[in-house]
């Protein structure tokens, strides 16, 4: 979901500017996850998903012999992520076959040549029924360098004893909690307001539903249009009316969402792993947590809704790619993306999976104890509805140095200036993007 670091010179991929700093501590590690016993390993970088090794297991077997799939389990913060494998890849590790990558680092790595493109039959298969919006994710440049493993979308949660029906717009959504708060009500508007890439998430999906844009289409020019002025100007509205939580500015997904279950809060601007949670620790509840999609910036004009997820990448590096691309295919076909999303709550990209009720064990009629895919994701309408209408990030090499700026200039949001903060964004953004200077 989220998601940063790095300060390279002019000229150069960020990326790999930044990683080369720390890649001679790495040369003892070359050599990692080979394992021993003989047989061809593939090694899969990945971060920590509870049933992810269940997937793993079932695509070794599906190898016939072939090969053993490894899975190194990165660490839990995508920045950590996100630095071992560049320094590794920079260093020319080639025991990294298989790289899960946030999506915002398909430019990166891509640019840096850190992972090959995915061409003809592996392509296809890659592409095949993936919904537009994480497809997006994967490509760079017009070519596709990732297979999309998962996907996520944030929709509005509601609790329908306080609001019956959801707001369409923002500005009702504001009304709306206005009024519950005179009325000494729960009436906060909680979402991921701290200095970090979730509230560049959020201003992103501000940016994209007023129709504005941060960069040019090819990623290579800031334009911090009207439409971007416009949702600062809504992102000030926002948290200078006394509608959202004191603890705002310290507010990541975890933290918004335990204050809505707290019952402090009237609307949660949020990822769908929030119904699972409300589900097991509050059960009694939980028939009154309901969802819709992203409030309406611009009145008649569906919101674009930023995505997140992981995608799959083969390492430029890798002595088997023949396989890595085999088994990166296997760990997120249909059937795997179901099982992930059912166990471990990460959206399907293949639209197909989110309408296959099959259980878990078809030989078992569906139950809590065996779930299918409209016991785990009653929302998933809204889910491909937000997915199908999706804003995706800048794609840009560089997004990294993009999202440290941003969340540095937007932090504290009560305190924007539309048109000046535009400019200091427009500004440092530049700079940015050339790589110039300590990124802060």
């Amino acid at each position: 979901m989220g998601k940063r670091i790095g300060a390279g010179k002019r000229g150069r991929s960020p990326g790999r500017t930044a990683v080369l700093l720390g890649a001679g501590a790495l040369v003892t590690g070359l050599l990692a996850g080979c394992g021993s016993g003989g047989g061809l390993k593939i090694n899969v970088y990945y971060a920590p998903e509870d049933t992810f090794q269940k997937v793993v297991d079932n695509c070794t077997k599906a190898a016939g012999g072939r090969y053993e799939i490894v899975y190194n389990k990165l660490q839990r913060g995508s920045d950590d992520q996100r630095l071992q494998m560049a320094r590794r890849l920079a260093a020319g590790d080639t025991a990294m076959d298989v790289l899960g990558l946030d999506v915002t680092w398909v430019p990166e790595f891509a640019e840096a040549g850190w992972i090959d493109e995915w061409t003809g039959e592996n392509k296809a298969t890659a592409s095949e029924g993936v919904l537009q919006g994480p497809l997006e994710t994967a490509t760079y440049n017009g070519k596709l360098y990732a297979a999309p493993k998962n996907t996520n979308v944030q929709l509005l949660w509601y609790d329908d004893r306080i609001t019956p029906t959801p707001p369409k717009t923002w500005q009702e959504m504001i009304a709306k909690s206005k009024e519950l708060k005179a009325q000494g009500k729960p009436s906060s508007i909680v979402f991921t307001g701290a200095q970090y890439e979730g509230l560049v998430v959020f201003y992103n999906t501000l940016v994209e539903s007023m129709g504005g844009h941060i960069l040019s289409e090819d990623g290579k020019s800031v334009v911090m249009d009207d439409g971007a002025v416009q949702a600062l100007a809504l992102l000030k509205e926002i948290t200078s009316s006394g509608i959202t939580d004191p603890s705002l500015t310290n507010s990541k997904e975890d933290d918004v969402r335990q204050t809505f279950q707290r019952g402090d809060a009237a609307f949660e601007l949020n990822w769908p792993f929030v119904y699972a949670s409300y589900a097991k620790e509050k059960p009694q509840d939980v028939s009154h947590f309901k969802w819709a999609v992203y409030p309406e910036a611009k009145p008649g004009t569906p919101a674009k809704t930023t995505i997140g997820g992981y995608d799959l990448g083969v390492s430029s590096l890798s002595k088997h790619k023949a396989e890595a691309f085999e088994a990166a295919l296997c760990l997120r076909n249909a059937e795997n993306q179901k099982f992930s999303a059912i166990n471990d709550g990460v959206p399907p990209t293949i639209e197909s999976v989110y309408h296959n009720d099959t259980p878990l064990d078809p030989a078992k009629p569906a139950s809590a104890d065996n779930p299918n895919m409209a016991i785990k994701y009653p929302m998933r309408d809204s889910i491909i509805d937000a997915i199908k209408d999706a804003a995706v990030r800048p794609l840009t090499p560089a997004y990294q140095n993009m999202s440290t700026v941003m969340s540095k200039v937007l932090s504290p949001p009560s305190a924007i200036d539309p048109q000046a903060t535009a400019a200091q964004l427009r500004e440092q953004l530049g700079n940015a993007l050339q790589s110039k200077g300590v990124i802060p």
